[in-house]
């Protein structure tokens, strides 16, 4: 029979020790200063509030790096792997220690809260931020995002846990609303946040842009009083701050009731004086302010800017002290490079041919159009000014004996769009600043085709550039223009392209300040040079908090070699190499916030390129420096194959490590990566009316391809790594118990708490010291129609020398076993036998237990089901 498991994951408030005395603090204040508190103060600051001993605490993105606050120009920043990668590794230790880093660099920039991590899943491989999720998977993804937040808040700095919740598609983010019903959504979409706040206890989480239909409830996630107070705040007992996603806030009441927080950014917004009003007429009960304002005092007291009240005007007290962290320095970049290799997947190796002996090399050559501009980050939010970047060619150049011949060569381009204009064929652009009435504010010369202007002149309503352009080169010449806005473009006083979009916030949001549609202009030269005079009229845009800015791209692409030239000279630059090195991918044309992509094609040139080096050279090594899926149709007919994310400043560095064999790719596909467009379970997530219908349920990712029966290319959980692995035995850990008596053996404890302990015995059968991703994957009960065929329900990692053998405990979390019975409001253990499968991948399932309500299950009846930190995995 089903075994009830009301409690929840999470663990209850514990009020801290001075609660009290900061509710009378807040007591003392009239409502208008309250209010005050509750949208920031500027961009990435909050409010400073001296009765209440409060200081301002200042936000930043973060999920690839701590990108600052932007007040320091120039300013630069460590740039990590994209969580896609830190997903790969499948290392709670190692993403903990990122998590420090982050917090370092943090601290570094005067920076409290860290807008990260993202633990939104990979639901579709076309979604425009797939490369900021960890994983496909609930359980993984929940796992690392737990062990990022231990690394930040343990040095003082509070994460910010994002986005909840569905808000896992860029199309139309600020509008649909995803529609789930109440079991997919708490056992998939719930999950990973679940895990997270109980674990790790994150100080801030995030609200989303997008709503949510829940079947109950249909609202935006920031109007949805069943998701923030009921689910976050009432039954998990959530006590840190809900802030709004930046600009997502456009209501006043429903918002306050909801659960909301935090309204960012400031000082504008839909709170301020409008709440003070609601308040006054009972729409908003004035608790619910204080309440707000105790969680931004626990927040600010959680990283240290919270002190003893003071009076306005006076000297405030010092801040608690905290040391200094270090300069960025080796240390650093070197656990960027090792999260690097950790996740970086060894997806092929037929061969035998990597790792390559250096001393048997003379010419090597590096082919791609990533290979000569590497994709480093992805476009949008994320982004960081790195430090130092690390390209493939300096990075073997490195690496490899200087007798080592290294070419390069690109093989074309992968770009959808022309480069910007060459400076040298541009006589500037004069940017002429206009009121409303067309009178002159001032005026600025930049030359370059890349402009883009915030913080315009106060007054300015209209930027006009002008500027000549000078073509000399005979041929077809392509000019193209991009801007955001209402605009017009003119080459010799005839328009070429407009624009009539008066939307602000939103073409931010959307990302399209950053990325313009363009058009393209022929422009033919023949014996005498063309002389073009450029003058584009630009509507400034009021992007609220954001600033009033300008967006206008000049790109030029002159007559030159083709693509099949550029492929024909790579091919013989392969066959004269003693290896290839072919690395492809995407670039911010294609992976983004603000947009998802329409397809998981890679250019045809670049197909073309792969097949052509592959036939010139049987030692070709292919690098996909992609952060999300592509399709990759010559898969297996190249004889290596290495998948190396979007890999931040250390790219050349890490591919060279684990190209020379310095450095084994132990990584392990967090995603399932598709043989077939017609294979994705999940092929778009475009609204229909509105609404998002996430109709396939339960079965995301891998759980999908294992529903229709198909066979990906590369199965989720994936990676081969330097050697190979015999799995000995798996057995049950502790003393006997069933699965109901585990379910009901602590009715009071966190349901999240130690489940039946699963030793697992390897042997390293391989040449080299090799590490191992143990995963153990639990199959429906007999009988149970519409169940996933096997959900992930343990991991752990082992480092096992050359012929050793190894035993892992995988803890398996107790949530793995239960259902949710949304008539009851309840977790339920369904009755009926369970299968575990334990093995290298989701397909790759070498050793079996049967668990039912009559097998030793390992746990032990006077084991206390409290968390552990971090379920015995890593």
């Amino acid at each position: 029979m089903s075994a009830p498991s009301p409690a929840p994951l999470v663990r209850p408030v514990r009020p801290e020790a001075d609660e009290g005395r900061r509710a009378a603090l807040i007591a003392s204040l009239d409502l208008t200063a309250k209010v005050r508190l509750l949208t920031g103060a500027s961009l990435w600051a909050l409010h400073g509030e001296p009765r209440l001993g409060l200081h301002p605490v200042v936000a930043s993105d973060g999920p690839q790096g701590v990108r600052g606050t932007g007040e320091v120009p120039g300013e630069t920043g460590l740039l990590a792997p994209a969580p896609s990668a830190t997903g790969a590794t499948w290392d709670t230790e190692l993403a903990e220690r990122l998590g420090r880093v982050f917090a370092a660099e943090a601290r570094r920039k005067g920076v409290d809260v860290v807008l990260a991590p993202l633990v939104n899943l990979q639901r579709t491989p076309v979604a425009g931020r797939h490369f900021e999720c960890l994983s496909e998977d609930p359980l993984l993804s929940g796992a690392l995002g737990a062990a990022l937040v231990r690394g930040l808040q343990d040095e003082g700095v509070a994460a910010c846990l994002k986005h909840f919740v569905a808000n896992d598609s860029e199309t139309d983010r600020t509008r649909y609303r995803a529609r789930i019903d109440p079991r997919t959504l708490r056992e998939v979409y719930l999950a990973p946040f679940e895990r997270v706040l109980a674990e790790a206890g994150p100080w801030s989480v995030m609200g989303a842009y997008s709503g949510l239909d829940d079947g109950t409830e249909s609202a935006p996630v920031l109007e949805h009083r069943r998701i923030l107070r009921g689910v976050l705040k009432d039954e998990w007992g959530y006590d840190g701050a809900v802030i709004s996603d930046w600009a997502a806030t456009r209501t006043t009441v429903p918002t306050a009731v909801a659960g909301l927080d935090l309204v960012m950014p400031g000082p504008d917004g839909p709170w301020g004086d409008a709440l003070v009003e609601a308040v006054r007429r009972g729409e908003v009960d004035e608790a619910d302010v204080d309440d707000k304002v105790l969680r931004l005092m626990r927040l600010a007291a959680r990283v240290g800017k919270l002190t003893e009240p003071w009076t306005p005007g006076e000297q405030p007290p010092p801040l608690p002290a905290a040391p200094a962290p270090a300069p960025v320095g080796e240390e650093d970049f070197a656990a960027l490079r090792e999260v690097l290799t950790r996740g970086t997947v060894l997806l092929r190796d037929d061969r035998a041919l990597l790792p390559l002996d250096a001393s048997r090399l003379h010419r090597v050559a590096l082919i791609g159009p990533n290979a000569v501009e590497p994709y480093l980050q992805g476009g949008g939010s994320a982004h960081v000014p790195a430090v130092r970047t690390v390209g493939y060619a300096e990075g073997l150049r490195a690496a490899l004996p200087q007798a080592v011949e290294l070419t390069v060569h690109r093989g074309g381009s992968s770009r959808r769009h022309a480069p910007f204009v060459d400076p040298a064929l541009l006589a500037g652009m004069r940017a002429a600043y206009l009121d409303g009435n067309g009178a002159p504010l001032g005026e600025e010369v930049r030359r370059t085709g890349d402009w883009g202007a915030f913080g315009v002149p106060d007054g300015t309503a209209d930027v006009v550039l002008t500027g000549r352009i000078t073509l000399a080169e005979p041929g077809d010449h392509l000019l193209e223009f991009g801007c955001a806005g209402r605009f017009t473009v003119a080459l010799d006083g005839e328009p070429v392209h407009t624009g009539e979009d008066d939307r602000g916030v939103e073409l931010i949001l959307e990302s399209s300040h950053h990325h313009p549609e363009t058009r393209r202009h022929t422009v033919r030269v023949d014996a005498d040079p063309v002389h073009l005079e450029l003058r584009i009229d630009l509507r400034v845009v009021d992007a609220d908090a954001y600033g009033r800015f300008v967006t206008a791209h000049v790109r030029h692409l002159p007559p030159g070699p083709g693509v099949e030239d550029e492929i024909a000279e790579a091919v013989a630059a392969a066959r004269a190499a003693d290896v290839a090195v072919v690395v492809v991918g995407t670039n911010e044309e294609v992976e983004s916030e603000g947009w998802d992509r329409p397809d998981l094609e890679l250019t045809p040139q670049q197909h073309r390129l792969v097949r052509a080096v592959a036939a010139a050279n049987p030692r070709t090594v292919v690098v996909v420096n992609a952060g999300a899926p592509v399709l990759l149709p010559w898969a297996d007919e190249v004889p290596a194959l290495l998948w190396a994310w979007l890999p931040g400043q250390e790219a050349g560095h890490a591919l060279a490590d684990v190209l020379l064999g310095r450095a084994e790719p132990s990584g392990r596909l967090p995603w399932t990566l598709p043989a077939r467009a017609e294979d994705v379970p999940v092929p778009d997530a475009v609204p229909v009316d509105g609404v998002l219908d996430y109709r396939e349920g339960l079965h995301i990712g891998h759980r999908g391809y294992d529903r229709a029966g198909i066979e990906p290319a590369f199965p989720f959980g994936h990676g081969l790594g330097w050697t190979t692995w015999s799995y000995d035995r798996a057995e049950a850990s502790g003393s006997s118990a069933s699965i109901s008596h585990y379910a009901a053996a602590d009715r009071t404890a966190p349901a999240g708490g130690d489940g039946p302990r699963i030793a697992v015995t390897l042997t390293n059968t391989g040449p080299r010291t090799g590490r191992e991703v143990v995963q153990a994957y639990l199959e429906a009960p007999d009988g149970a129609p519409g169940e996933p065929v096997r959900v992930l329900a343990g991991f752990a990692v082992a480092e096992v020398p050359a012929g050793g053998t190894a035993t892992v405990v995988l803890t398996l979390p107790r949530r793995v076993f239960q259902s949710w019975d949304e008539e009851r409001r309840e977790w339920r253990t369904p009755a009926g036998r369970r299968r575990l499968r334990v093995g290298r991948s989701s397909r790759d399932l070498r050793l079996t237990l049967d668990l039912d309500s009559d097998l030793d299950l390992g746990l032990d009846p006077n084991l206390a089901l409290g968390l552990d930190p971090d379920l015995g995995l890593r």
